[in-house]
Protein backbone atom coordinates (compact mmCIF):
# COMPACT_ATOMS: atom_id res chain seq x y z
CA UNK A 1 0.00 0.00 0.00
CA UNK A 2 1.27 3.46 -0.92
CA UNK A 3 0.25 6.97 0.05
CA UNK A 4 -0.79 8.84 -3.09
CA UNK A 5 -1.51 12.55 -3.51
CA UNK A 6 -3.83 13.16 -6.46
CA UNK A 7 -3.77 16.77 -7.70
CA UNK A 8 -6.69 17.19 -10.08
CA UNK A 9 -9.19 20.07 -10.38
CA UNK A 10 -11.85 18.06 -12.23
CA UNK A 11 -14.00 16.69 -9.34
CA UNK A 12 -15.64 13.78 -11.25
CA UNK A 13 -12.27 12.59 -12.58
CA UNK A 14 -10.62 13.05 -9.18
CA UNK A 15 -13.36 10.97 -7.54
CA UNK A 16 -13.12 8.24 -10.19
CA UNK A 17 -9.33 7.93 -9.91
CA UNK A 18 -9.33 8.20 -6.11
CA UNK A 19 -11.96 5.49 -5.72
CA UNK A 20 -10.14 3.22 -8.17
CA UNK A 21 -6.74 3.59 -6.49
CA UNK A 22 -8.29 3.16 -3.05
CA UNK A 23 -10.01 0.00 -4.26
CA UNK A 24 -6.57 -1.35 -5.21
CA UNK A 25 -5.15 -0.86 -1.74
CA UNK A 26 -3.65 2.63 -1.87
CA UNK A 27 -4.36 5.57 0.43
CA UNK A 28 -5.34 8.63 -1.59
CA UNK A 29 -5.56 12.31 -0.68
CA UNK A 30 -7.01 14.75 -3.22
CA UNK A 31 -6.13 18.39 -3.91
CA UNK A 32 -7.68 20.66 -6.52
CA UNK A 33 -5.10 23.47 -6.57
CA UNK A 34 -1.44 23.55 -7.49
CA UNK A 35 -0.49 26.19 -4.93
CA UNK A 36 -1.50 23.89 -2.06
CA UNK A 37 0.69 20.97 -3.06
CA UNK A 38 4.02 21.83 -1.44
CA UNK A 39 2.47 22.43 1.98
CA UNK A 40 0.60 19.13 1.89
CA UNK A 41 3.63 17.22 0.68
CA UNK A 42 5.69 18.74 3.49
CA UNK A 43 3.07 17.62 5.98
CA UNK A 44 2.13 14.14 4.66
CA UNK A 45 5.19 13.00 2.65
CA UNK A 46 3.27 10.91 0.09
CA UNK A 47 5.03 8.09 -1.73
CA UNK A 48 3.92 9.41 -5.13
CA UNK A 49 1.97 12.27 -6.69
CA UNK A 50 -0.41 12.11 -9.63
CA UNK A 51 -0.18 15.67 -10.93
CA UNK A 52 -2.43 17.31 -13.50
CA UNK A 53 -0.75 19.78 -15.83
CA UNK A 54 -3.47 22.45 -15.88
CA UNK A 55 -4.29 23.56 -12.32
CA UNK A 56 -5.56 26.71 -10.65
CA UNK A 57 -3.08 28.56 -8.46
CA UNK A 58 0.06 26.97 -9.95
CA UNK A 59 0.42 24.79 -13.03
CA UNK A 60 1.71 21.23 -12.82
CA UNK A 61 5.09 21.91 -14.39
CA UNK A 62 5.88 24.65 -11.87
CA UNK A 63 4.65 22.45 -9.03
CA UNK A 64 6.92 19.65 -10.25
CA UNK A 65 9.91 21.99 -10.48
CA UNK A 66 9.39 23.32 -6.95
CA UNK A 67 8.90 19.84 -5.51
CA UNK A 68 12.21 18.64 -6.91
CA UNK A 69 13.99 21.82 -5.82
CA UNK A 70 12.66 21.21 -2.33
CA UNK A 71 14.09 17.69 -2.43
CA UNK A 72 10.89 15.66 -2.75
CA UNK A 73 12.14 12.07 -3.35
CA UNK A 74 8.88 10.36 -4.32
CA UNK A 75 7.41 9.54 -7.71
CA UNK A 76 5.62 12.09 -9.87
CA UNK A 77 3.24 10.97 -12.61
CA UNK A 78 2.03 13.91 -14.69
CA UNK A 79 -1.29 14.04 -16.56
CA UNK A 80 -1.18 15.96 -19.84
CA UNK A 81 -3.53 16.76 -22.69
CA UNK A 82 -3.44 14.27 -25.56
CA UNK A 83 -0.67 15.10 -28.02
CA UNK A 84 0.85 17.82 -25.84
CA UNK A 85 4.39 16.66 -26.55
CA UNK A 86 6.07 19.91 -25.49
CA UNK A 87 4.50 19.80 -22.03
CA UNK A 88 5.47 16.15 -21.66
CA UNK A 89 9.10 16.94 -22.46
CA UNK A 90 9.19 19.97 -20.17
CA UNK A 91 7.54 18.01 -17.38
CA UNK A 92 10.09 15.22 -17.60
CA UNK A 93 12.92 17.75 -17.61
CA UNK A 94 11.49 19.36 -14.49
CA UNK A 95 11.59 16.06 -12.65
CA UNK A 96 8.44 14.09 -13.52
CA UNK A 97 9.04 10.34 -13.62
CA UNK A 98 6.37 9.58 -16.20
CA UNK A 99 3.39 11.11 -17.95
CA UNK A 100 -0.01 9.92 -19.08
CA UNK A 101 -2.27 11.58 -21.65
CA UNK A 102 -5.90 12.30 -20.90
CA UNK A 103 -8.53 10.93 -21.04
CA UNK A 104 -7.27 8.76 -18.21
CA UNK A 105 -8.04 5.05 -18.08
CA UNK A 106 -7.88 4.00 -14.42
CA UNK A 107 -6.34 0.57 -15.13
CA UNK A 108 -3.58 2.13 -17.21
CA UNK A 109 -2.95 4.87 -14.65
CA UNK A 110 -2.66 2.24 -11.92
CA UNK A 111 -0.13 0.25 -13.96
CA UNK A 112 1.98 3.31 -14.73
CA UNK A 113 1.77 4.58 -11.15
CA UNK A 114 2.84 1.26 -9.71
CA UNK A 115 5.74 1.17 -12.18
CA UNK A 116 6.85 4.57 -10.85
CA UNK A 117 6.50 3.32 -7.27
CA UNK A 118 8.62 0.27 -8.04
CA UNK A 119 11.38 2.49 -9.37
CA UNK A 120 11.28 4.36 -6.07
CA UNK A 121 12.06 1.10 -4.21
CA UNK A 122 15.59 0.05 -5.21
CA UNK A 123 15.77 -2.49 -2.38
CA UNK A 124 13.41 -4.78 -4.30
CA UNK A 125 15.91 -6.80 -6.30
CA UNK A 126 14.11 -10.04 -7.14
CA UNK A 127 10.72 -11.32 -8.24
CA UNK A 128 9.87 -15.00 -7.84
CA UNK A 129 6.81 -16.75 -9.25
CA UNK A 130 7.19 -20.47 -8.61
CA UNK A 131 9.93 -21.74 -10.94
CA UNK A 132 10.46 -18.28 -12.46
CA UNK A 133 12.98 -15.90 -10.86
CA UNK A 134 13.66 -12.38 -12.14
CA UNK A 135 16.71 -10.51 -10.81
CA UNK A 136 15.83 -6.87 -11.41
CA UNK A 137 19.20 -5.22 -10.86
CA UNK A 138 21.17 -7.59 -13.07
CA UNK A 139 18.20 -8.09 -15.42
CA UNK A 140 18.59 -11.84 -15.39
CA UNK A 141 15.78 -14.36 -15.69
CA UNK A 142 15.86 -18.01 -14.62
CA UNK A 143 13.12 -20.55 -15.30
CA UNK A 144 13.16 -24.06 -13.83
CA UNK A 145 16.87 -23.71 -13.09
CA UNK A 146 17.81 -22.49 -16.58
CA UNK A 147 19.09 -18.97 -17.28
CA UNK A 148 17.13 -17.41 -20.14
CA UNK A 149 18.68 -15.51 -23.05
CA UNK A 150 16.38 -12.47 -23.22
CA UNK A 151 16.50 -9.05 -24.82
CA UNK A 152 15.70 -5.93 -22.81
CA UNK A 153 12.20 -5.90 -24.32
CA UNK A 154 11.68 -9.58 -23.41
CA UNK A 155 12.75 -8.98 -19.83
CA UNK A 156 10.55 -5.89 -19.44
CA UNK A 157 7.50 -7.81 -20.66
CA UNK A 158 8.23 -10.69 -18.29
CA UNK A 159 8.59 -8.29 -15.35
CA UNK A 160 5.25 -6.59 -16.06
CA UNK A 161 3.48 -9.93 -16.25
CA UNK A 162 5.17 -11.22 -13.09
CA UNK A 163 4.22 -8.07 -11.18
CA UNK A 164 0.59 -8.72 -12.14
CA UNK A 165 0.67 -12.50 -11.75
CA UNK A 166 -2.82 -13.88 -11.31
CA UNK A 167 -4.38 -10.91 -13.15
CA UNK A 168 -5.35 -10.55 -16.78
CA UNK A 169 -3.28 -7.76 -18.34
CA UNK A 170 -4.89 -6.22 -21.42
CA UNK A 171 -3.07 -5.39 -24.64
CA UNK A 172 -3.81 -1.71 -23.98
CA UNK A 173 -2.17 -1.87 -20.55
CA UNK A 174 0.88 -3.63 -21.96
CA UNK A 175 1.16 -1.09 -24.79
CA UNK A 176 0.90 1.82 -22.35
CA UNK A 177 3.44 0.44 -19.89
CA UNK A 178 5.96 -0.99 -22.37
CA UNK A 179 5.64 1.48 -25.27
CA UNK A 180 4.03 4.58 -23.74
CA UNK A 181 1.19 4.61 -26.29
CA UNK A 182 -2.39 3.39 -26.38
CA UNK A 183 -3.26 0.18 -28.22
CA UNK A 184 -5.38 1.05 -31.26
CA UNK A 185 -7.07 -2.32 -31.59
CA UNK A 186 -5.22 -3.21 -34.79
CA UNK A 187 -1.58 -3.00 -33.74
CA UNK A 188 -0.10 -6.49 -33.38
CA UNK A 189 3.18 -5.46 -31.76
CA UNK A 190 2.16 -6.59 -28.26
CA UNK A 191 1.07 -10.00 -29.56
CA UNK A 192 4.33 -10.33 -31.49
CA UNK A 193 6.36 -9.53 -28.37
CA UNK A 194 4.46 -12.15 -26.40
CA UNK A 195 4.91 -14.68 -29.21
CA UNK A 196 8.68 -14.05 -29.41
CA UNK A 197 9.03 -14.39 -25.66
CA UNK A 198 7.04 -17.62 -25.62
CA UNK A 199 9.38 -19.12 -28.21
CA UNK A 200 12.37 -18.26 -26.02
CA UNK A 201 10.64 -19.88 -23.05
CA UNK A 202 10.27 -23.09 -25.08
CA UNK A 203 7.78 -25.63 -23.73
CA UNK A 204 7.15 -23.33 -20.77
CA UNK A 205 5.95 -20.46 -22.97
CA UNK A 206 2.18 -21.17 -23.02
CA UNK A 207 2.32 -22.01 -19.29
CA UNK A 208 4.07 -18.79 -18.27
CA UNK A 209 2.03 -16.52 -20.57
CA UNK A 210 -1.53 -17.67 -21.14
CA UNK A 211 -3.82 -16.05 -23.71
CA UNK A 212 -7.20 -14.95 -22.40
CA UNK A 213 -9.48 -14.68 -25.40
CA UNK A 214 -10.74 -11.15 -25.96
CA UNK A 215 -9.01 -9.82 -22.84
CA UNK A 216 -5.21 -10.09 -22.93
CA UNK A 217 -2.61 -12.24 -21.21
CA UNK A 218 -2.24 -13.92 -17.84
CA UNK A 219 0.69 -15.23 -15.85
CA UNK A 220 -0.44 -17.71 -13.19
CA UNK A 221 0.45 -16.82 -9.57
CA UNK A 222 2.82 -19.81 -9.47
CA UNK A 223 4.47 -20.82 -12.75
Amino acid sequence: MAQILLVEDDPPLAELVSDFLTGHGHQVAVLGRGDKVLAQVDRDAPDAIVLDLMLPGLDGIEVCRRLREAGYPGGILMLTARGDTLSEVVGLRQGADDYLAKPVRPQVLLARLEAVLRRMQPTVSELARGRLTLRLHSREAELAGEVLDLTTADFDLLVVMAQHAGEVVSRDELSQVLRGIEWDGLDRSVDLRVSRLRRKLGDWGPVVLKSVRGSGYLMPPEV
